[in-house]
């Protein structure tokens, strides 16, 4: 016997999102229902929509999601130390806690769910099929793991905790940067910027950005208010010169957070200082080539490279709290707002598939 009923936007297709309603769900003792407040999206949202992320069924996309605690059965609230009407952000992937991967911490290997069956990715037809944020509720699965909004942010904002947490990880956690190093983030969305304000906050002495033309100059703009002092246009400006310009021979370590973009690495490369660290969190796109790239450098550098897929809980936790603090305006992003039925248009802008402005944060507000 359901308990009511959820709006929300199935893809079933590339490109094609579908308006569907849901029963609710009748909750056991471990589960949960959130209703949607806001769900951030990045470039994965769009990649599934273009069809650049494909699947053999259709689902609810969105996996950066904030809302309100619903309903939730008595030992799910004492897991998750939650009551209804708290406002919580629910971390992607589901852990089952049991398994060697989860109990080491590495719950993104979940030998029950894995990498291809966390939020914003689960087939529609798997019940209740509530499994993404382009929905006015989401089911909270005996696995799913839920982190407490701090009192007073806004759930839009809030929505931030994800791409926060990752600045966090591939910013400070994966190349555990040290108090008073040099930082270049390559790359200006909300993702860059949201690994140098984690860089500044955990003590970067200097953070450099990049972006690439028109379109990321208004961001290189924004830059200053997230920690970054050189903000360098590499379709003006050689950004190794630049850096050289401002007293640094390179920096301790860079973040690629590029998409498609394939001669980005050759320059993270080339920004690195001798003994730095280079975090790959941005893909180049299957079978493009890497121009400018020299392998020598990595060895002549000895240099260290290492790739960063998806987020950790802690840094969850981290960007929760910073976003908090309130010591960057996230709060002031460029941002845009849409309720379900504009949610396909605002993607279309984002995947570059439709003229019009494209926000450095979209947010799909279902309830509206």
């Amino acid at each position: 016997m359901s308990t009511g009923s959820a709006r929300a936007l199935v893809l079933r297709n590339a490109r094609q999102l579908e308006p569907t309603t849901f029963d609710l769900p009748e909750l056991g003792e471990d589960d949960g229902i959130l209703r949607i407040e806001a769900c951030g999206l990045c470039g994965t949202d769009h990649e599934q929509w273009s069809g650049h992320i494909g699947a053999a069924y259709a689902y609810i996309p969105g996996h950066e999601i904030v809302g309100v605690i619903d309903a939730v059965g008595p030992k799910a609230a004492e897991r998750w130390k939650v009551s209804v009407g708290d406002r919580v952000a629910v971390e992607v992937f589901l852990s089952c806690r049991t398994c060697a991967a989860c109990l080491a911490g590495q719950y993104r290997r979940c030998v029950k769910h894995g990498v291809r069956h966390f939020y914003g990715f689960i087939s529609s037809d798997e019940a209740p099929g509530l499994w993404g944020g382009y929905a006015t509720h989401l089911y909270l699965h005996p696995d799913a793991l839920v982190l407490p909004v701090p009192a007073g942010l806004d759930p839009v904002v809030a929505t931030a905790f994800n791409p926060l947490g990752a600045g966090i990880r591939w910013g400070v956690t994966v190349p555990n940067l040290q108090p008073g190093e040099v930082v270049a983030v390559l790359g200006p969305g909300i993702r860059g910027l949201a690994v140098a304000a984690a860089a500044k906050a955990a003590g970067a002495s200097f953070v450099a950005m990049t972006g690439l033309g028109p379109r990321d100059l208004p961001r290189l703009e924004l830059a200053a208010m997230f920690g970054v002092d050189l903000a360098i246009d590499v379709a003006t400006t050689d950004p190794v010169r630049a850096l050289r310009a401002a007293g640094f021979r390179g920096a301790d370590v860079v973040v690629d957070v590029t998409a498609k973009a394939p001669a980005a690495f050759a320059q993270a490369i080339r920004l690195a200082t001798t003994g730095g660290r280079v975090v790959l969190a941005g893909t180049r796109g299957a079978g493009e080539s890497t121009p400018g790239f020299d392998p020598d450098h990595i060895v002549y550098k000895e240099l260290t490279v290492q790739g960063a897929l998806g987020v950790d809980y802690p840094a969850y936790e981290e960007a929760l709290r910073l976003l908090g603090s309130k010591r960057f305006p996230f709060e002031q992003l460029p941002r845009e707002t849409v309720g379900l039925d504009g949610a396909e248009e605002l993607i279309a802008r984002l995947a570059g598939e439709k003229e019009g402005a494209v926000p450095v944060h979209g947010v799909v507000v279902p309830n509206d």
